[in-house]
C-alpha cells in the first residue's frame, strides 16, 4: 500500500513520506511537512502522538482519517492541494 500511496502523491504533485512502522527517531524523520496525514485505524497511538509532537510547533495541516483507503488518500488531497 506504501507504494500507492506514492503513485498517489506523486499525481498531485506531492513529496511524499510513508512511515509504515514507528521507526526509533520520528521526530527527526518527519521533517517540516507541509500537510501531516495520519491513517489513526492503521497506525499505534504512540505513532500518532510522536507524528504530532514532530510538527507541533511548525504550521503543519494536519489531517486524520480512520480509512486508510486510496480513496481516503485522495479525498484528503483534493481538499489540502496546497501541495
Amino acid at each position: 500500500m506504501a507504494a500507492k500511496y506514492k503513485e498517489i502523491c506523486k499525481r498531485y504533485h506531492c513529496k511524499v513520506k510513508v512511515f509504515t512502522q514507528m521507526p526509533s527517531k520520528l521526530r527527526t524523520q518527519v521533517g517540516s511537512p507541509d500537510l501531516l496525514i495520519l491513517f489513526t485505524n492503521t497506525v499505534s497511538h504512540k505513532m500518532v502522538n510522536g507524528a504530532l509532537m514532530a510538527v507541533e510547533n511548525q504550521n503543519t495541516v494536519v489531517a486524520r482519517s480512520h480509512s486508510s483507503s486510496a480513496c481516503a488518500l485522495c479525498d484528503i488531497l483534493d481538499n489540502y492541494a496546497a501541495c
